[in-house]
């Protein structure tokens, strides 16, 4: 069954910088972008390095993205979706900023 768990203030987080954050042995990474804020996998879909907290944020038609450091693929933070032609989609988790607080459904 999921659960959500408190992350942190939402005022922790700084414009379009990933933070990771350890859930249960998890780690996700939490983004902030003028789209809103978001959480997804901190592990690259395709070398499985733990590195996308360090990617590139950006947009793609208006749509919140975050590009890998390493291979540069790019995927939507909404729904995980590569937007680089790549086969590789990028697990995306439910969030919720409640009372000024970062909130995570694992």
């Amino acid at each position: 069954m999921a659960e959500w768990t408190l992350i942190c203030p939402d005022s922790e987080l700084e414009l379009n910088w990933g933070e990771v954050a350890l859930v249960n042995g998890h780690q996700y990474a939490i983004v902030k972008t003028k789209h809103g804020t978001f959480a997804y996998d901190h592990k690259d879909p395709n070398s499985g390095a733990l590195v996308m907290a360090r990617g590139i944020v950006g947009e793609k038609d208006g749509t919140a993205t975050i590009a890998s450091p390493l291979y540069k693929e790019v995927y939507r933070l909404d729904t995980g979706e590569n937007v680089s032609g790549a086969d590789y989609t990028l697990p995306v988790y439910p969030l919720e900023i409640r009372d000024g607080s970062v909130y995570l459904q694992v």
